[in-house]
């Protein structure tokens, strides 16, 4: 079959020509026909984990994907062959991902695709959609509560804003202005330029009382710790990247963390329905082929990107 892979972390990908895998006990073989590309893909394939994550080599790349199921291992009751599934396929430990015409899952790490869209469209969802999720859960995002979004227009922030506004919430969302009415679109009540001076002065201005919640995607320690003085007393601010520092929030009274996703089968059948029930838009910046994944990986790892990049198999 075909696959994208890399022969050793920090090597180039390259498309090569690799054994079709075999489903085991409790896993589920899928005919894939997009494959959604993260961030995170290309920095496992960097070996950016280190010791905490040992490969197999050629380690395919990919998480997320969508397809339809070719067959499934012994004591799998959730799924039959020819059933439309989506969701995350990445086993470094054993070299499996979903860049390639065949991946195999844990039945736990799938669930049945969104019935409204394309395979493309579903591929783009799990980890972007299920982190966003857990975010706006765990920070108890609400109606009438005041949310500021930092890294708004990726993956995730694009999420995060539908499902916060969806909630009631009043976002602000840093945005360029090229991407300003977009984000509105999405459920921003506002958007701050951040490429016109520092985001946490121009909220201020705006909102002196500050904000209940900072959800920041992209912001270093330095910048995080100044992001949390526009959160009022006793707020929540979390960073997805590691900048948040517990003491510092605690002397501050502020409620804080360090993010870390919790993926499973329910949210992503929670997420498919919102997609159907029109809740929620997956935005597909660009499909490109199989054979262009090096390229939309150089894309991504330079921000040119713009919205989800979709593998089509």
């Amino acid at each position: 079959m075909r696959a994208v892979a890399v022969s050793a972390f920090g090597e180039q990908p390259q498309l090569m020509d690799l054994p079709q895998p075999e489903p085991g006990p409790g896993e589920v073989l899928v005919r894939l026909s997009a494959a959604g590309v993260n961030p995170i893909d290309w920095k496992i394939a960097d070996g950016s984990f280190g010791d905490a994550m040992p490969a197999v080599f050629p380690l395919v790349m990919g998480s997320d994907g969508a397809g339809e199921v070719a067959a499934v291992g012994t004591g799998v009751r959730r799924f039959t062959v020819g059933d439309p599934v989506f969701g995350q396929f990445q086993r470094v430990e054993r070299g499996g991902g979903s860049y390639a015409d065949f991946a195999v899952a844990a039945e736990a790490s799938l669930a049945p695709a969104a019935r409204s869209v394309t395979y493309a469209t579903s591929a783009a969802l799990p980890t972007a959609g299920m982190t966003a999720y857990n975010l706006v859960e765990e920070t108890r995002v609400s109606e009438g509560r005041r949310v500021l979004i930092v890294g708004a227009t990726g993956g995730v922030g694009t999420f995060a804003t539908q499902l916060a506004a969806g909630r009631g919430a009043e976002v602000i969302a840093t945005a360029r202005p090229a991407m300003a009415e977009l984000m509105r679109n999405l459920g921003a009540a506002e958007t701050v330029d951040h490429t016109a001076g520092p985001v946490a002065e121009r909220v201020l201005a705006d909102h002196p009382d500050g904000v209940d919640v900072l959800i920041d995607l992209i912001s270093g320690p330095a910048e995080f710790s100044e992001m949390t003085r526009l959160v009022r007393d006793g707020g929540t601010a979390v960073s997805t990247i590691g900048s948040a520092d517990a003491d510092d929030l605690t002397e501050h009274n502020l409620r804080g963390f360090n993010f870390v996703n919790r993926p499973s089968p329910q949210l992503l059948e929670i997420l498919a329905g919102h997609v159907d029930a029109g809740r929620l838009t997956v935005l597909v910046g660009s499909e490109v082929s199989l054979e262009e994944a090096p390229e939309a990986l150089t894309a991504s790892r330079t921000g040119r990107a713009r919205g989800k990049t979709v593998l089509a198999i």
